[in-house]
């Protein structure tokens, strides 16, 4: 069975779309409708529209579309029963019993429980004699008990079935481990086997609280150094940020990005508590945004060894792309954030304190790194480095930005500043022109839908599918108009296999007086309900007359009465004339 069309709408009545998005981004009007930064993809203009009148969303940007509910999934990282749970909750109504398939939900709901008992058995197993070298080496770190307990560390017995064993005790199943990524199957296929052991134990929490994932230190010289939890149904490693739970309630509105977990919770020990770090990943898109939601700055603080600058300097795009300011953290003497603290005791967090706030921004920063690359003793070395500067100046959206930069690099290689403003301006136009050329290809690409792989036979029948997408848009936001399109068009007309899915699901709905939108959410993949939003919002921009409908009607009625290029091929001369006679007939 499944939740019923009016539980469904109730749900969404209650918990207005414009209400809901408003507490996770801000929101504008225009209009009718409202506009905003999306939080799914890293802008710097506003693409994420909600319609007001029908209570959807969809952004022009990353192509997200959708209702309350889909908005609800995607930005908790729920299915689509315990987006309705939460929305049910949230406007104080009661889930119907037993009324659907919550399969999934409930072994998410396993999964968590699963890993909340696993965190309770490794803190618990830190306290043991097995766990006293764990202990130690967290003692060593100088972490006070308060922090081990604060953020739940613990120990993974030298076993490979302590926690298997323990948590079927309790009830798990062997399915629900391997689920929870906690175990997997012995090569045999016979049992499990535990995935931690031997290691120092840190859980990742979510900002509800649950704990979703480890991070694991291994206790002696044996590769990998740390062992993350692998993807689950309640953990994606790209989306989540280590301690954030923490952080979103530090009340500043910055973030310290570190490289690991001992970074993180030696600068939250020094009263730091708007640290986090990624998750065994380099830094990811869906990170920056996730911050973008708690935050306006992040200052990066990655160790200062090779590979920790390589990750600064990726970063540094990805979080400007986000909408955030960038701040990166120079530690003295090369030390990472931990090492810095505790080597300067009592006054650890004075000191760390001292250099966050004369941090510069990433400007500073690569202007620093440009410049360590050319010996500017020598008028070669200026001119490269002044070149390369240059091209980063270009690079910068803001006019503000670059004017205050021309003026640092003017006085620091004694040019004159109308000079590098000129060079900037010729590079701006370069930039500008191949900014142009890219949004062209996007264009082209959208216009050819080559890459469409929801409707993957859009691209060969272009203006047949633009006809049927603005069929079932007019449809949709005019459902009165049902038994006009019916008598002049049937489902068999459709020339693609999507767009007549959807009519046909449109067309019962209507038929059966239910309201064509209000489960598309569970009827449709995520990336379908994106594709049928998009469709349904094009109806603001292109004409909804009834003359344009008949227009649409003849359009997929001459394309598919058209011979398919193996009809051409293996028609007859006699067949073929028919077809030609028709054609001519039909547009008399």
């Amino acid at each position: 069975m499944r939740l019923s069309d009016d539980f469904i709408s109730e749900v969404k009545y209650r918990n207005d779309l414009s209400d809901i998005a408003s507490g996770y981004m801000t929101l504008k009007r225009r209009g009718r409708n409202l506009v905003g930064l999306c939080p799914f993809h890293g802008e710097k203009t506003p693409s994420f529209n909600i319609y007001t009148e029908n209570g959807s969303f969809y952004c022009f940007g990353c192509g997200v579309g959708g209702d309350v509910i889909t908005f609800i999934m995607k930005i908790e990282n729920l299915d689509y029963i315990e987006a309705v749970k939460f929305l049910a909750q949230r406007a104080g109504m009661s889930m119907p019993e037993e009324s659907f398939d919550d399969s999934l939900s409930k072994l998410r709901t396993r999964v968590f429980e699963a890993n909340r008992e696993a965190a309770r058995f490794f803190y618990a197993g830190l306290y043991t004699k097995e766990g006293e070298n764990a202990l130690s080496y967290l003692r060593s770190r100088a972490l006070k008990e308060s922090t081990i307990r604060h953020f739940g560390l613990g120990f993974a017995p030298d076993s490979r079935f302590a926690l298997t064993n323990h948590l079927k005790s309790k009830g798990f199943t062997d399915a629900e481990l391997i689920a929870a990524n906690l175990v997997f199957k012995t090569r045999s296929g016979n049992g499990v086997v535990d995935r931690f052991y031997n290691r120092v134990m840190f859980p990742i929490i979510d900002l509800r609280g649950n704990v979703i994932a480890f991070g694991g230190r291994i206790m002696t010289d044996q590769k990998p150094k740390y062992l993350n939890t692998s993807d689950t149904v309640v953990f994606s490693k790209s989306n989540n940020l280590f301690s954030l739970n923490n952080a979103k309630n530090a009340g500043s509105k910055s973030l310290i990005l570190c490289e690991g977990y001992m970074d993180v919770i030696a600068i939250n020990q020094a009263g730091f508590q708007n640290a986090v770090a990624t998750l065994g990943t380099a830094l990811t898109t869906e990170q920056a945004i996730l911050m973008k939601r708690y935050c306006d700055e992040v200052i990066i603080c990655y160790d200062s060894d090779e590979a920790g600058q390589k990750a600064t300097a990726r970063a540094i795009p990805i979080l400007r792309n986000a909408g955030l300011v960038v701040r990166v953290l120079n530690i003295p003497d090369g030390k990472d954030p931990d090492e810095f603290i505790r080597k300067n005791g009592d006054n650890g967090t004075a000191a760390f304190k001292n250099i966050l706030e004369n941090t510069g921004n990433d400007i500073d920063y690569r202007l620093y790194k440009l410049r360590s690359n050319f010996d500017m003793n020598t008028t070669q070395g200026k001119l490269s480095y002044l070149s390369e500067a240059i091209k980063l100046l270009s690079s910068l959206d803001n006019a503000v930005e670059q004017d205050v930069y021309a003026s640092k690099l003017a006085e620091e290689v004694n040019v004159e500043k109308s000079s590098i403003i000129e060079q900037v301006k010729k590079a701006n136009k370069k930039t500008y022109v191949t900014r142009r050329k890219k949004e062209f290809s996007n264009l082209q690409k959208e216009i050819s839908a080559r890459d469409d792989v929801i409707n993957p036979q859009r691209k060969e029948k272009i203006r047949a599918s633009t006809a049927e997408e603005n069929l079932i848009a007019f449809l949709v936001n005019n459902p009165d108009k049902l038994p006009y399109i019916e008598k002049r068009i049937q489902a068999e007309d459709f020339v693609t296999d999507f767009n007549r899915k959807l009519y046909v699901y449109f067309f019962d709905r209507i038929k059966n007086s239910k309201e064509p939108l209000t489960t598309v959410s569970a009827d449709f993949t995520s990336d379908e309900v994106s594709k049928i939003y998009k469709i349904v919002t094009s109806y603001h921009s292109v004409s909804g007359t009834m003359t344009a409908l008949d227009e649409y009607i003849k359009i997929i009625k001459d394309e598919s009465s058209k011979p398919s290029q193996e009809d051409i091929k293996s028609a007859s001369d006699e067949q073929m004339k028919d077809f030609f006679k028709n054609l001519r007939e039909s547009h008399q």
